[in-house]
């Protein structure tokens, strides 16, 4: 991993745990707060271990690409939680063949850059 790139990764990191010690719900709950709190820092942490030993700097440029993504979202909306992507499943294809390859081929290719990581959305 070049020098830039591993120094974006790690204020990255430092930046998400910033985020989640200063967080706020929605609801101004103290519980949810800390819910959330919780949450943000367990998906980060996972995350990032998962994703620690990235060699191809595509791969890496994409994780950073959904890291960023998903702080934006998250102050945005104030929900730390990602966002649904409304794709029917299996709207347009038939229930076997090659149809339906096709269309799990572009239903995989049209998920947002900030779901990358989930794959049971």
């Amino acid at each position: 991993m070049a020098l830039s790139t591993r120094s974006t990764v790690l204020s990255l990191y430092i930046r998400v745990f910033r985020i989640a010690r200063a967080w706020q719900a929605q609801t101004g709950a103290v519980s949810d707060s800390e819910a959330e709190r919780r949450y943000i820092e367990l998906e980060a942490r996972s995350l990032f271990r998962q994703n620690q030993q990235l060699t191809d700097p595509e791969s890496i440029r994409r994780c950073i690409e959904e890291c960023e993504a998903r702080i934006e979202i998250g102050l945005h909306y104030r929900n730390p939680y990602p966002r649904a992507a409304y794709l029917p499943p299996l709207g347009l294809a038939t229930q076997r063949g090659r149809r339906l390859r096709a269309q799990q081929r572009l239903r995989k290719q049209a998920k947002p850059v900030y779901l990358q990581s989930h794959d049971d959305t």
